[in-house]
């Protein structure tokens, strides 16, 4: 059964993850800025125990990210790196495309155009 959790207003983020074949889905919907930083940490980073080293975070209802959300990415991309892991960006719409793009986060965390296809890449 997947996790959802609700930001206070429903326009921000929402978030949803479930695991598949070991690796760690989650799906974000809204908007990733420094409201939300401590959320998609949770969401990425997790809060106890140890979180899988694989990791696809689908971003295909992400509207809008800022050096907020790409701060926390990088976060994750060292600590599943650090784990033998790594983390995959999928669905990312072409705003939050150009961010990655625009840093150079898209050459540490690799993007696909679905989900699927960042778990069987």
């Amino acid at each position: 059964m997947p996790h959802t959790e609700q930001a206070d207003r429903p326009d921000r983020l929402t978030v949803e993850d479930h695991v598949v074949e070991g690796v760690r889905v989650v799906t974000l919907r809204g908007e990733i800025d420094h409201d939300v930083q401590d959320k998609l940490s949770k969401a990425l980073l997790g809060e106890e125990g140890p979180v899988p080293a694989r990791i696809v975070a689908d971003l295909t209802g992400v509207t809008f990210m800022d050096s907020s959300g790409l701060n926390v990415f990088v976060a994750a991309y060292q600590q599943a790196r650090d784990a033998d892991g790594w983390v995959r960006i999928a669905g990312a719409q072409p705003s939050v495309l150009r961010v990655l793009h625009m840093t150079g986060v898209d050459e540490l965390i690799t993007c696909h155009p679905s989900a699927e296809q960042a778990l069987t890449a």
